[in-house]
């Protein structure tokens, strides 16, 4: 993680282009075989923190009040870890808003980002097994199911409620790294989540 936010302030400050390896290591405190250890380029330096971004987001889901249906629970999880001072302080919100607009610039960083969000996607799905609110549950456990909690297993349903789910944020959240405006994604991304909530509602609860 050391590596990851030296990496973070060189390309913030300097540019991706610009940063090397070396210069990565130099500032971590590291040497570059020690860098090399853990990351194969630059690039996958920074995937440490858009990996906490993303499991803070699939941790608000989890966390959300019980009795809230999914739609609710996710538009929760987003208000929370969306808003700057909220789930994420301001200052770290804006090297995550500088980091998602390199990755829209940067084919290899771009990989890196999507990588991440994959991953994500399927820690949600895992998430809103457990809550229950997905199709393909039965059987598999859930609230109530003989075995509880512990038999639970995302079906294929289930993924593609976290798919849908997560691109709606994360849209959000690109549109918003490479815009002007100084508000955050959030409104944005209510609004990708209303768009699919028919879907959420109808289809997953």
């Amino acid at each position: 993680m050391e590596i990851a936010r030296a990496a973070a302030r060189l390309f913030v400050t300097h540019g991706l282009r610009a940063t090397r390896a070396e210069d990565i290591a130099q500032a971590a405190g590291v040497a570059p075989r020690t860098f090399y250890r853990y990351f194969a380029a630059k690039e996958e330096a920074v995937a440490p923190l858009y990996a906490v971004g993303a499991r803070r987001w699939t941790e608000a889901v989890r966390s959300a009040p019980a009795e809230l249906g999914l739609p609710e629970a996710l538009e929760h999880a987003v208000r929370y870890t969306l808003t700057p001072g909220g789930g994420v302080s301001a200052a770290s919100w804006e090297w995550v808003r500088t980091l998602v607009r390199l990755a829209e610039a940067s084919p290899a960083l771009h990989r890196v980002w999507a990588e991440t969000c994959h991953v994500a996607e399927g820690e949600l799905a895992e998430v809103l097994a457990v809550r229950g609110a997905c199709p393909g549950l039965a059987g598999r456990g859930g609230p109530g199911a003989p075995g509880g909690l512990d038999n639970v297993a995302p079906g294929p349903g289930v993924r593609f409620a976290a798919a849908v789910a997560g691109a709606a944020v994360r849209v959000a959240v690109e549109e918003w790294a490479v815009g002007e405006g100084a508000d955050g994604p959030v409104e944005a991304a209510v609004r990708n989540l209303e768009a699919v909530r028919g879907f959420l509602s109808g289809g997953l609860e």
